[in-house]
């Protein structure tokens, strides 16, 4: 059996011992989480939907934890180290923690044979992605830790996704947009059905997508899960006159009024906020939650780079939006800051997404455009996005939020690295202009890393 005596170790060779790193279906990964025995006995949450997965997570293991749950969340992708992907009490597992149960998945794994071809008596071991091993292991050590509640935030999809070979007590889904289209269908509606997989029969399945395709309301009554649809089921009103900005929400049978806002920024955080607080009054027979325990929960969530805005001048957002829905988000909350003569962009983004609209939900926030490579091969090239934004540049007679003429407005640069973007962003901003770091998680990465990391812990 191969092993390896860091974590460092099993993820390198996890990157490389799968034939393809998106490898859709349930086949394999369950026939290794049974062979592990793998099972909850307390309740499981999982979160699906196209953005605001990990904010929805985070805002519900917040809230958890002030209740005094002993809560396991797992989210993905990671910014920084791997070990984001894995909490207990909010805390990220210690590499020591993982190890044990990297080696129980691999002896699993082992285990389970399947037939090939040639000859007809040879067998092979079951093979896993990179996500479908590092799932199982951190599961594993979820199991064993005496936990009141797990947290799943869906990686790809939802039917299909690894995710969901665990039941769920109680289905989120925060948005549907169109998103990895490849895997996924290239309508809401396709993307709407893959979504609404994670639901199960007699089970709470919190939509919190306002107009969510027919796709997914069908599915929802075929096999007689619970739905609850924002708008309908559950709902939240913001007290905007309020200058304390007080909202409140309602639910099915119980109302949390004047509550703070999330500490989580952006226009969307109340939609994702109620979303969380519908799923804990479906589950309040299991995990009651008291209005303090939401006040506190609320006020102390943390989860970086979902515009998340640095201390100091000039004003530094960081924001994992990597599609169109996201990026319109953003825009907004953009727009939503007061004036800045200028807005840096430091912008790379993966190869197969929508980069033209997502340049084009930004093109009146962004006067200088710092593009950058990033450290994989499925990122789109800087100067394949430069192309993009110039055909942007050419068709927008007044380019920039300012609508000064294209020569004083805006600028396109292209760099090896987001590190090396974000110092050029820096040197050329004065302390009254804005930089924006967005696009892929490795672009917010590949900038954390060079900052003060006192700004992420």
């Amino acid at each position: 059996m191969p092993t390896f005596t860091t974590l460092a170790d099993w993820l390198a060779h996890l990157e490389t011992a799968h034939p393809v790193t998106i490898d859709m279906g349930l086949t394999r990964i369950r026939q290794v989480k049974d062979a592990l025995g793998l099972n909850f006995t307390c309740p499981v949450i999982t979160v699906g939907g196209t953005n605001g997965k990990g904010s929805t997570c985070a805002l519900l293991e917040s809230i958890l934890l002030q209740a005094g749950y002993r809560v396991g969340c797992h989210t993905s992708p990671h910014l920084l180290t791997f070990n984001e992907r894995a909490r207990i009490q909010g805390t990220l597992a210690l590499d020591a923690e993982l190890l044990p149960h990297f080696e129980a998945v691999e002896r699993a794994r082992l285990r389970v044979a399947e037939p090939v071809l040639e000859p007809a008596s040879a067998f092979t071991p079951i093979s896993l992605t990179y996500f479908e091993f590092t799932t199982l292991a951190i599961m594993s050590w979820f199991a064993a830790s005496n936990l009141d509640v797990v947290i799943l935030e869906v990686g790809l999809g939802g039917r299909l996704d690894a995710m969901n070979v665990f039941d769920t007590d109680c289905a989120v889904i925060t948005s549907i947009d169109i998103d990895h289209a490849a895997y996924l269908g290239d309508t809401r509606e396709k993307i709407a059905f893959e979504k609404a997989g994670i639901f199960r029969p007699g089970k709470p399945a919190i939509c919190g997508d306002p107009m969510p395709p027919a796709t997914l309301i069908d599915y929802a009554q075929q096999i007689g899960a619970d739905l609850w649809h924002v708008g309908h089921d559950f709902n939240y009103a913001a007290d905007k006159g309020n200058e304390r900005q007080q909202w409140s929400y309602i639910g099915r049978t119980l109302t949390r009024p004047a509550l703070a806002y999330p500490a989580l920024r952006g226009a969307n955080q109340l939609l994702n906020a109620s979303a969380a607080l519908a799923a804990l009054e479906a589950l309040r027979s299991q995990l009651p939650v008291s209005a303090q325990d939401i006040r506190l929960g609320l006020a102390r969530v943390a989860l970086p780079a979902r515009f998340q805005v640095l201390p100091g001048k000039p004003t530094v957002i960081l924001d994992v939006a990597h599609n169109p829905h996201a990026a319109a988000a953003l825009k907004h909350n953009l727009s939503q800051m007061g004036f800045f003569p200028y807005t840096y962009a430091v912008f790379g983004v993966m190869e197969d997404k929508a980069i033209a609209q997502i340049i084009d939900a930004l093109k009146e926030e962004v006067d200088h455009w710092c593009l950058t490579d990033l450290p994989t091969p499925r990122a789109a090239k800087a100067q394949s996005v430069q192309a993009l934004v110039e055909e942007v540049r050419a068709v927008t007679a007044n380019y920039g939020q300012k609508g000064k003429a294209l020569s004083e407005a805006s600028s396109v640069q292209c760099f090896a690295t987001p590190a090396l973007a974000y110092a050029d962003a820096l040197k050329r901003a004065s302390e009254n202009d804005r930089i924006l770091v967005f696009g892929s998680f490795y672009t917010a990465a590949g900038v954390m890393a060079s900052l003060d990391r006192a700004f992420f812990e």
